[in-house]
């Protein structure tokens, strides 16, 4: 029997980071923990982009365009999209994630969903690096483990 199963060891990997500048002050918080992340488990720095663009909707157009060009193996999506009082907040997070989950299933390279989707800022606080740990280091945990299953499958 042959076990397939994601290893964190992907040091020659290259990733892009996706960041909407909304809500930045949670997202800066999630970039740094994915950055963490990555070098911890041995990626270079220099094999690590991030692009900022103004929002969680705009990241799936963006991500399209960098698993397009060929020059990343994963694709690390974050953002912080938090509830008001209208339905705002069902389309973004809604199209944000459907976009992210298109690019992959099209371009056959891996996006991870580090893009909060929540209730309260202090919910989303808590997940760019308190209470609930950091979303953004473990959307980069999501991103090794696919390249790493995704190189084997292709062995």
């Amino acid at each position: 029997m042959r076990m397939i199963e994601g290893q964190y060891t992907n040091a020659d990997s290259r990733y892009a980071i996706v960041a909407g500048r909304f809500n930045q002050f949670v997202v800066d918080s999630l970039v740094e923990g994915a950055v963490d992340s990555l070098v911890r488990h041995g990626v270079d720095e220099d094999n690590i982009t991030v692009v900022r663009v103004p929002g969680a909707f705009e990241i799936p157009l963006i991500a399209q365009a960098i698993a397009e060009k060929g020059e990343v193996d994963a694709i690390i999506a974050l953002g912080a999209v938090i509830r008001g009082s209208t339905p705002h907040f069902d389309y973004v997070a809604g199209e944000s994630a459907g976009g992210l989950n298109k690019v992959q299933m099209d371009t056959g390279v891996p996006c991870s969903f580090g893009v909060l989707t929540v209730d309260t800022i202090e919910q989303a606080i808590e997940r760019a690096g308190t209470k609930a740990g950091n979303k953004g280091a473990e959307a980069a945990l999501v991103a090794i483990e696919m390249v790493s299953v995704l190189r084997q499958i292709s062995e």
